[in-house]
């Protein structure tokens, strides 16, 4: 049955590292304990050959810290670099991936490139037999491992050495660089650029064809990592990883929020959420984006290891997703929920989300980022800027807005834009082409669609980056996008205040607040006293305790172990669940619980 870590906080205490556990009897191993039974496996599959120990890599791992570690633990065995021995030059990659960076600060196109096209084929080969005829112990260590074991046809034991996204852009800010690239002092949105729209991309297709055939996982994070005090580095079996992500695909779970500051960022998180009170200001926490995340495997004695969330979606799609959401998607996890801090802080950016058909045809995106922002919390004087005023000069708003990016004059943006007055629990709908900005002063739980990179900033109240540098400013992309018929009419019509009642029986209040009809995500809303039941209908459902401090998640069916969750964390109900109930616990204090719950439109079963 999986279970789910027990919460020792305070009712209401959000918690930042949530783990998900490992199966009963898995360990995590460390130090050189974890590389001798990597190496006795090895050994025991060579069947009287020489032994041959492949550690595959994401790319932004720390190979040389990696290559110190194994080299203290195994010193008779020989070890050898793929990535120096067959890589292809530096200046040969940047001319393959060119078309795919372009010269744009933010945005490329999305690469669709495999991991040999980074490697000289011959090379390869010269490797693979070099390695077959060493006879001797040997280790194959970087990001490619893999693709020279499996040229010299002999057996080997296979470790995935990886990390999330957010760990890598948390090294990238401290001075690392790109895969193999002379980049350590770029401008890090140029290095997430490249990360998105080819590494990132090739390593998971590249990892993905892995996991069946691993024998253990080693936590990259841990090595290298950004944290002041990183935890010793762990590793699981093989066995252990796939079982326990299985085992996560059929419970509620949470993978880890990460929190970064901004520009415009408030103060509302760091009093909530008992965040760093030292640090100027929290601008976003990003609770669900398991393009980004971790997860965090925890065995039996509290020893963790930490993967990309995104192990999980590509291991368990059809689990975790629901076949009808999966078939749609593909391997993605189609819904974003994170949060836009301005308490005390400015205005984001004024921006617009690209039109579906023209992500697809500009950076090769399937699908834009709709989007909405939840009132989480407001003060008196917030705003929600959403589209145009009625009778809005088009040449003339685009010719200020022209002028305020060469610094000739500042925006006046409520001369063109609609600024609506924003409370708690107001939804505010926003799909692509609308333009939006949450002001000053409101704290968004923002629920929209994965691709997070792509917006489009208009208008930026004349700021600099925290790096110093302006932020980017995308006026050409901007105005391809703007639907301008989302007057002041429109607007108030289709996408403020669209709250429908559709149940109030036995203490239970339903209510759906979008989004809006040409947005794939369903948002309903539940207001309870005691217990409110629910039921996946085959697809992910993704959702937030937005009032009351303490509720937890039973399986009407025993299924898995109830699930606590406090005010303000976003969790995760995988398709697989079916029925479940969201309950009050015993040591609640309040009187009235909300959730918002959001899932993909047309995708439950017995929908049309």
């Amino acid at each position: 049955m999986p279970t789910a870590s027990p919460s020792h906080t305070e009712p209401g205490r959000y918690v930042k590292q949530p783990t998900v556990p490992l199966p009963a009897g898995a360990r995590v191993r460390t130090g050189a304990e974890a590389w001798a039974e990597a190496a006795e496996v090895a050994t025991d599959r060579a069947d009287g050959r020489a032994p041959l120990l492949v550690v595959d890599a994401y790319p932004g791992a720390d190979l040389p810290r990696i290559a110190e570690i194994i080299a203290d633990a195994l010193p008779q065995w020989h070890l050898v670099d793929v990535e120096d021995a067959a890589a292809l030059p530096a200046d040969v990659i940047d001319a393959r991936i060119a078309d795919n960076l372009t010269d744009d600060r933010v945005f490329g196109v999305l690469s669709h490139a495999h991991l040999d096209s980074f490697y000289d084929t011959e090379r390869l080969d010269k490797l693979a037999v070099e390695v077959d005829g060493a006879g001797r112990p040997t280790v194959l260590l970087g990001w490619g491992a893999d693709l020279v074991a499996r040229r010299t046809g002999a057996p080997y034991a296979l470790v995935l050495a990886d990390m999330a996204r957010w760990e890598i852009q948390m090294r990238q800010r401290a001075g690392a660089t790109n895969w193999r690239a002379q980049n350590p002092d770029e401008d890090q949105l140029r290095k997430v650029k490249r990360g998105f729209f080819v590494e990132w991309r090739v390593a998971d297709r590249h990892k993905r064809a892995m996991f069946d055939r691993l024998d253990f996982v080693l936590d990259a994070s841990a090595i290298g990592s950004s944290e002041p005090a990183p935890r010793t580095p762990g590793m699981i079996t093989g066995d252990a990883f796939r079982t326990g992500l299985a085992n996560a695909a059929q419970a509620p779970l949470r993978v880890v929020p990460f929190f970064d500051p901004g520009v415009w960022g408030g103060q509302w998180m760091k009093e909530k959420l008992d965040l760093d009170p030292s640090k100027p200001n929290y601008a976003w926490c990003f609770d669900c984006v398991p393009e980004e995340n971790s997860l965090l495997l925890e065995d039996a004695e509290g020893a963790i290891v930490e993967i990309p969330s995104l192990d999980l979606v590509l291991s368990q799609p059809k689990a975790l997703l629901g076949e009808r959401t999966f078939a749609r998607f593909g391997a993605e996890f189609p819904i974003r929920f994170d949060f836009l801090d301005t308490m005390g802080g400015g205005n984001l950016s004024l921006q617009v989300h690209p039109l579906t058909d023209y992500i697809q045809r500009t950076f090769g995106m399937h699908y834009t980022q709709d989007e909405s922002y939840y009132l989480l919390d407001a003060g008196d004087d917030a705003v929600v800027y959403l589209g145009v005023k009625d009778g809005v000069d088009r040449e003339a708003m685009l010719a200020d807005l022209r002028a305020a990016q060469d610094g000739e004059r500042p925006f006046e943006a409520e001369k063109y834009v609609n600024a609506f007055p924003a409370k708690k629990h107001d939804h505010f709908l926003i799909p692509a082409g609308t333009i939006h900005s949450s002001g000053a002063n409101s704290m968004v739980l923002e629920i929209s669609a994965t691709p997070y990179l792509f917006t489009f900033k208009l208008w930026d109240w004349g700021r600099l980056g925290l790096d110093g540098i302006p932020r980017p400013v995308h006026l050409d992309h901007g105005e391809r996008n703007l639907e301008w018929y989302r007057d002041t009419a429109w607007t108030e019509s289709n996408l403020v205040s669209r709250v429908e009642t559709l149940s109030d029986e036995d203490g239970v209040v339903e209510e759906r607040t979008g989004l809006h009809e040409l947005e794939f995500i369903e948002v309903r809303r539940h207001w309870f006293a005691e217990q409110v039941a629910h039921d996946t209908g085959g697809t992910v459902n993704v959702l937030n305790l937005v009032e009351g401090d303490e509720v937890e998640i039973i399986s009407p069916t025993g299924a898995f172990e109830p699930y606590t969750i406090h005010y303000a964390e976003t969790f995760i109900v995988p398709a697989s669940v079916g029925p479940y109930v969201i309950r009050r616990t015993a040591r609640s204090r309040s009187e009235r619980f909300g959730t918002v719950k959001a899932s993909v439109r047309g995708t439950r079963t017995g929908e049309a």
